[in-house]
């Protein structure tokens, strides 16, 4: 039911805006009321709610959110009870008591209320966000981590929620900015926003070419992931085609292993494509048209070795080759294309400007010997055309209107116009979007083909790299890859992202559907013994995930002797009760210790103990032989430092420990798991992804 909510100018109601953006509830906002005055919301039906808490109240009740008035009357007290503290400790002079008491209540939660997103979550963020740079400074100073993580988490379960809020705060608080105009509507969370709203100029239904152009030189990572992504979403949205182009120019670097590792990850991401062409498919036409541009004086064949080439583009020096004749062009030119010893000494340029400001202009490459074999030609060729002369000829020749570049190659594109402008080809528009950097990550092709040969990784889908293959196979599910990747739209300002964004992403597609399980450490259990638990074992079946049916059922055997993690055991005091997850309460009698380690634990059920009333909720497996045998793998960042300088090599960054590995026990029906499924080792993480191996 649409409704109208009015309230002050100077004063917006910001928990009831933040409310309604996350529970899908639309509303006419109508800052018209006099200073001071209680907002108040206008049913459609003619009946009003007047104040916020009130109001605040109705919006969980009608919420499309199954968990934002909790989940039974005891939790909805909870939620009322936080809904009258926020704003009486959030301002004031009790803010920084409440930020610190916040801190310590969020030590061990993920919600304010049980174990969902509640309205009592978004209350307490919008008046932490309500007091503009007050929060942002104690943000910053990383004083309440634990405020800090949930602050960000709950930012993303709206993706635009901070630019929302950002409308109706001003620099110091609440009600310093101008509220958004009349009839403004408050954008219902059920909206796709993960699409970028931009254009692309000059484009017309129907007729654009968009072309992704990856080098077959190793896998694809997340930074082409952005590429792949943006042009699938400019030739769905203008009903255009896509071409995948391999540009295959190097053949050091490139095989066919890479070849079909890309077009794999293409298929991963989703990306429609009309053909797959290769610039190798160009070679002919591509030495053709050297050929032609030497014997029109618009290049030149130079011998300046390389270094030195590199001193006098830099101080725009010409070369001395380049008032060669043509005919000496011509006869240089023949000795490449045949590979001999004079020939490899040899390069093509363009005759361009040696003066320009732009230095890409001042006469680049176009061609240059390698005696390596092609993936595709094998040893047909002994020259090799360089990308920035080959790619807008075949951009030209297959009919590309727009090609997607990122700003890394901005000071290029006046290279590109004028080397299609000298072969009198039609202008192909370039579109460019930032490079995408993910801190503690390296994308260069050339540095992580080092960690492969060095072996420092299993290979390119190795789960540290960051690769579409290795970030799938950590658990990444590409529904979170697209919404992460097109949350950023085609901007053109440098993006260092975290990688705890994109978990998050993933957390919220997976957590509602993903089955939970449970392990212990093998080298780090307890066993408790229950001394009046059951004699005989038995099992009772449960759900896989209380809140999803579809995640199917498990059986779970109940014994009097179960296993604990050492960890876990180390905090329990004698006579303390404690509640076993999934089964209820128990009390610890007795603590056996050798050598300082605790060995056992001697207890007896309380089931008709409140789990209500125990801080310790602990998993727990039976002391039965059906148990698996488990191998748990955690990863670190493979270089130590969060952004690298461009003076900086990666190599004194390594991180010298990326990969540890624990050996542990988890529940029977864990042997029924499928390679590749995704599931929760509760209180222990996750995603986890399965990966079957003998023995385990």
């Amino acid at each position: 039911m649409e409704a109208k909510l009015a309230f002050p100018e100077d004063s917006p109601p910001l928990s009831i805006l933040c409310a309604a953006k996350v529970a899908g509830v639309p509303l006419t906002i109508d800052p018209k009321l006099a200073s001071g005055s209680a907002p108040t919301l206008h049913l459609s039906s003619g009946d009003f709610i007047h104040g916020v808490n009130t109001i605040l109240c109705y919006i969980a009740r009608v919420s499309s959110v199954s968990s934002f008035y909790g989940q039974d009357a005891i939790q909805a007290a909870y939620v009322d009870q936080w809904l009258d503290y926020a704003p009486v400790i959030l301002t004031g002079s009790e803010f920084e008591s409440a930020c610190s008491f916040l801190d310590g209540y969020l030590s061990s939660r993920t919600f304010l209320v049980s174990y969902g997103l509640s309205i009592a979550d978004i209350v307490i963020w919008s008046n932490l966000a309500g007091t503009g740079q007050r929060w942002e400074s104690l943000r910053r100073s990383k004083k309440y981590q634990n405020l800090v993580r949930w602050f960000n988490s709950i930012s993303n379960y709206s993706d635009t929620l901070d630019e929302f809020v950002s409308a109706y705060v001003g620099k110091r608080g609440i009600g310093k900015s101008p509220a958004p105009s009349l009839k403004e509507k408050v954008p219902d969370l059920k909206q796709n926003i993960s699409s970028p709203e931009i254009d692309l100029p000059g484009a017309k239904v129907g007729e654009i070419c968009v072309r992704f152009a990856p080098e077959p030189s190793g896998y694809l990572h997340i930074g082409h992931a952005k590429a792949g992504l943006l042009n699938k979403y400019f030739a769905e949205t203008y009903k255009g085609h896509l071409i995948v182009r391999f540009d295959d120019t190097n053949p050091s670097k490139e095989s066919n292993e890479f070849v079909e590792n890309v077009l794999k990850d293409v298929e991963t991401l989703g990306i429609k494509y009309d053909i797959v062409t290769y610039t190798s498919d160009y070679f002919p036409q591509l030495m053709e048209l050297a050929e032609n541009l030497i014997k029109q004086g618009k290049a030149y064949v130079d011998d300046t070795p390389k270094g030195q080439m590199r001193t006098e583009r830099m101080d725009g020096v010409e070369s001395k080759c380049r008032n060669n004749s043509v005919e000496d062009n011509l006869s240089l030119w023949r000795e490449m294309i045949n590979g001999t010893e004079r020939g490899m000494q040899c390069c093509v340029r363009g005759k361009l400007d040696m003066q320009d400001p732009n230095k890409s202009l001042r006469d680049p490459v176009y061609y240059r010997c390698n005696t390596d074999p092609h993936h595709r030609v094998g040893s047909q060729y002994k020259v090799y055309p360089t990308y920035d002369f080959a790619c807008p000829f075949v951009d030209a020749l297959e009919g590309v209107t727009h090609a997607l570049r990122s700003s890394e190659y901005h000071d290029r594109n006046a290279q590109y116009y004028r080397i299609l402008q000298e072969m009198g080809l039609r202008r192909v528009e370039i579109y460019e979007f930032s490079r995408l950097n993910m801190v503690y990550t390296v994308l260069s092709k050339r540095k992580l083909l080092w960690f492969v040969q060095n072996k420092k990784v299993e290979d390119w889908t190795d789960p540290r790299f960051p690769t579409v293959q290795g970030i799938v196979r950590r658990g990444l599910k590409i529904e979170a890859l697209v919404q992460f990747i097109l949350e950023q739209g085609a901007s053109k300002n440098l993006n260092l992202m975290e990688w705890d964004k994109l978990w998050t992403i993933n957390k919220k597609i997976i957590d509602p559907v993903c089955g939970r399980h449970t392990s212990v450490l093998k080298d780090h259990r307890v066993l408790l013994t229950l001394t009046n638990g059951p004699e005989e074992p038995f099992i009772r079946v449960l759900p896989r995930h209380k809140k999803y049916e579809g995640a199917g059922k498990k059986a779970t055997t109940f014994t009097n002797k179960i296993w604990l993690e050492r960890a876990d055991a180390s905090v329990i005091s004698i006579g303390e009760e404690i509640t076993l997850m999934d089964w209820g309460n128990a009390i610890i009698k007795e603590i056996k210790i050798e050598n300082g380690i605790i060995t056992e634990l001697l207890g007896e059920l309380h089931l008709e103990g409140s789990v209500k009333t125990t801080k310790l909720k602990l998993t727990w497996l039976p002391d039965i032989e059906d148990l698996v045998s488990l191998s748990l793998v955690e990863f670190d960042y493979l270089i130590k430092k969060k952004k690298l300088e461009e003076d900086e090599d990666f190599l004194d960054n390594l991180n010298p420990c990326t990969r540890q590995e624990f050996s542990a026990i988890g529940d029977a029906n864990m042997r029924n798991l499928k390679q590749g499924e995704i599931i929760q080792l509760e209180r222990k993480g996750w995603p986890t992804k399965v990966r079957n191996e003998p023995g385990t």
